[in-house]
């Protein structure tokens, strides 16, 4: 198989994340008319991307291990059939614990098979230039917000809100089978070089890996990491209006993250490729650290976009550098469980952001101190980063 066809892993994967992840988080666009046309509570419908994130989590881990079991196309095939499934069950749901059931678990579910799995067959098919094409991969994720939420707004205005979420969903099998089944395996070299040199481990049991420091301070800081600025980013638009800003303006603020996010996902790749994945890593968490304290004294419209750029690029440019530094330590056999069950930490940490900000908004009536608890956690993930042990594969000692 030629090696021009990684290219075709990288483009198929980043189509699947931007559809899997801007379907799930869509759900924003769908919040008021679904309260308006059913009369279920905003708390209710928005319960279903708390059980999105959970879900998200376990379903990480679950893929992940059937990817490298089974493959990564059929794990893919049976995520693009699940979320489109899930799609048009929930545009037919006829009470709030059907919707949650089907969009908040299903959809959740269907969408965790894209994103781990997808990131760990790009780290295969890549030795050079690694970073950078998983950053790619993820870059799905930045573009979502640019394409399948107007796509769904439009819809909405045009129809309602059910006749949208079916066509979404519908458009999910055209869009995500074809491209499932141009997934493929990584051409395999028997003993591959682990980073020092030696030999990769064969036979490495997954309770040595999970209890390694190198797994420990991976998921640790992609936990912090995520936890950091999942609150900032669900409750911007909030802050922004309280801050003084108007509302459709408030909403281009969190356009103008998702934009630097993706420019970030390549940015930070590429740096990454040239100076390596830890010191990038941890000057990112950095920057996301600091543009979260200084989120305390901006005010303006303007400084408000300037810092936008700075926090988006950070936290968009860090995430796919997770999956590069568990396919360094752990392999390319058993990267699918390794990053899933990395993500699975991510996601408890990106599902506990928003709740905590809304109970400290809700008891101190402004979001002073999700700002600064945020910098500190983000200023402790860059310290738990620097714990990370070197760039050596991990191996079986002998007994």
């Amino acid at each position: 198989m030629s090696s021009s066809y990684r290219w075709v892993i990288v483009g198929a994967g980043a189509l699947m994340t931007c559809v899997a992840l801007g379907a799930m988080f869509s759900l924003a666009i769908f919040q008021v008319p679904i309260a308006t046309d059913t009369g279920w509570s905003h708390a209710g419908i928005a319960a279903a991307m708390t059980l999105n994130f959970l879900v998200m989590g376990l379903g990480a881990f679950a893929w992940g291990a059937a990817s490298d079991r089974f493959g990564i196309r059929i794990v893919v095939v049976i995520g693009a059939l699940l979320l489109g499934l899930a799609l048009v069950l929930a545009s037919r749901a006829t009470s709030l614990l059907q919707f949650q059931l089907t969009y908040g678990i299903l959809v959740g579910l269907a969408a965790s098979a894209f994103f781990a799995p997808m990131i760990a067959a790009t780290t295969a098919w890549f030795e050079k230039g690694r970073s950078l094409a998983v950053s790619l991969v993820s870059a799905g994720m930045g573009v979502a917000p640019m394409t399948v939420s107007p796509f769904a707004r439009y819809l909405i205005s045009a129809y309602d809100w059910r006749f949208a979420m079916l066509l979404i969903g519908i458009m999910a099998w055209v869009l995500l089978i074809p491209a499932a089944l141009l997934v493929r395996r990584a051409p395999v070299l028997a003993e591959e070089p682990g980073a020092n040199g030696q030999m990769a481990e064969q036979n490495l049991p997954l309770r040595r890996i999970f209890r390694s420091p190198q797994f420990l301070v991976l998921g640790a800081t992609f936990f912090a990491c995520c936890a950091a600025h999942s609150g900032p980013i669900f409750h911007m638009v909030s802050y922004a209006t309280i801050c003084g800003v108007g509302p459709m303006a408030a909403v281009s603020i969190y356009s103008v993250e998702g934009l630097a996010g993706l420019g970030g996902r390549l940015f930070y790749g590429t740096l990454a490729d040239r100076l390596g994945v830890k010191p990038v890593l941890i000057a990112g968490l950095l920057v996301q650290a600091i543009a979260l304290a200084t989120y305390l004294r901006v005010s303006e419209l303007g400084e408000f976009y300037a810092l936008a750029v700075v926090f988006g690029s950070a936290y968009g440019g860090v995430m796919p550098l997770y999956a590069v530094l568990a396919r360094e330590y752990f392999g390319p056999r058993v990267i699918g469980t390794v990053f899933g069950a990395a993500s699975m930490l991510s996601s408890i940490g990106m599902a506990a952001g928003p709740l905590i900000g809304g109970w400290i908004f809700d008891n101190f009536g402004n979001y002073s101190w999700l700002f600064l608890g945020s910098s500190m956690v983000g200023l402790g993930a860059a310290a738990v980063a620097l714990a990370f042990p070197p760039m050596q594969r991990l191996r079986l000692q002998a007994a």
